[in-house]
């Protein structure tokens, strides 16, 4: 155990003869004693600092570890929120891509049909300029007949206007 100021204030040396002087003696250990008082005031002031600088060192280390978890957890989310986006991108991709292919499906679909409606109307209509043409062409037919001339004298034969009739049913 170390010694004390009080230790060296108290320490008592046996007498014998030619000895030290005591004043001189007394003198000195009071000198020690200052001076060893000012080095344990040092010592613990110096202690105290210590204490202090490793508290801060402790409070730093911690903070920058923290700082360290956190720089690692904001990469990770920002990583995350990458890779999320990303993955929304392309879904939004795969999306639109099927939509642009089944309009252009529909589109194409409906130009067929409306193909096909054309050709069918064209056909109708070639069918009616013919049903046309055959019923014109046989009112002309009629009309020039010498019949007509007679009409008067003489009464139609009602076997003749109903095969003309069948005729143009027929036509139609």
């Amino acid at each position: 155990m170390p010694l004390t100021p009080l230790d060296i204030h108290n320490k008592e040396f046996s007498r014998r003869i030619r000895g030290y002087d005591e004043d001189e003696v007394n003198e000195f250990l009071d000198q020690v004693i200052k001076d060893y008082e000012i080095v344990i005031r040092e010592n613990k002031e110096l202690q105290n600092q210590l204490l202090s600088m490793q508290e801060k060192l402790d409070h730093f280390s911690n903070i920058e570890e923290t700082l360290s978890k956190t720089i690692i957890v904001a990469q990770e989310a920002a990583d995350e929120v990458k890779n999320n986006a990303k993955k929304e991108a392309q879904l939004i991709v795969k999306e639109a891509e099927k939509n642009a292919d089944r309009i252009v499906n529909e589109s194409l679909s409906k130009s067929r049909k409306i193909a096909m409606e054309v050709e069918e109307l064209k056909k109708q209509a070639s069918i009616y300029r013919a049903r046309f043409r055959t019923l014109v062409e046989a009112q002309l037919d009629l009309l020039s007949q010498d019949g007509w001339d007679s009409l008067d004298s003489r009464e139609p034969s009602l076997d003749h206007g109903r095969d003309r009739d069948r005729e143009i049913k027929e036509i139609y």
